[in-house]
């Protein structure tokens, strides 16, 4: 039987509005309200899975979901870059900002690089197959545009060429032995 992934990226949050390097942080009054605003336009599962990071968490439950945690759909690990502003950091080392967008190998902010990041992905994905029904994942945008990458055997240098903006819906499917991108839809 054909598997049907939705995946949905978390509502918004305070990093978020200010281009910071997010950590665990909560949705913003803004987030709350529009996840909670959509919850009925989503369609039931038979299973959902969350990113144990509260702001995950958070939008499942505006969302009406069960918050079953699959630590595997955790954000990107950013290490020292975790609660600062992109402009703050690219002012103090724009060559390791350089570094980060042009190489996917790069973790020098002591984090997970693109390809970690789409390595721990690809292993879910790949756990997920062997399920069946329909399945919604609330995580966050690095781990869709990761997802998106992994289907499409795309290179881990165009996971910057895809913007997952929040409450976006991104609907795989798996069937024959492969994953494939059904669709994704502009933010709800």
């Amino acid at each position: 039987m054909p598997i049907r992934l939705t995946l949905i990226s978390n509502a918004s949050t305070i990093a978020l509005r200010h281009a910071a390097f997010p950590g665990d942080e909560a949705l913003d009054a803004h987030g709350a309200a529009k996840a909670a605003a959509v919850a009925a336009s989503i369609p039931k599962p038979d299973r959902t899975w969350v990113s144990p990071l509260r702001r995950a968490r958070q939008t499942a439950e505006a969302l009406g979901l069960p918050t079953t945690v699959e630590p595997l759909l955790r954000d990107c690990d950013y290490g020292h870059w975790t609660g600062r502003s992109f402009d703050d950091i690219a002012a103090e080392d724009s060559a390791a900002v350089a570094s980060w967008i042009s190489d996917p190998s790069f973790a020098g902010h002591g984090g997970e690089s693109v390809i970690d990041l789409r390595a721990r992905i690809a292993a879910w994905l790949d756990a997920v197959s062997a399920d069946d029904g329909h399945i919604v994942a609330v995580t966050h945008a690095a781990v869709i545009r990761a997802a998106i990458v992994h289907t499409l055997c795309a290179s881990s240098s165009s996971f910057w060429k895809i913007d997952i903006a929040p409450l976006t819906l991104t609907d795989l499917r798996y069937g024959n032995g492969r994953w494939t991108l059904r669709a994704t839809g502009c933010p709800l």
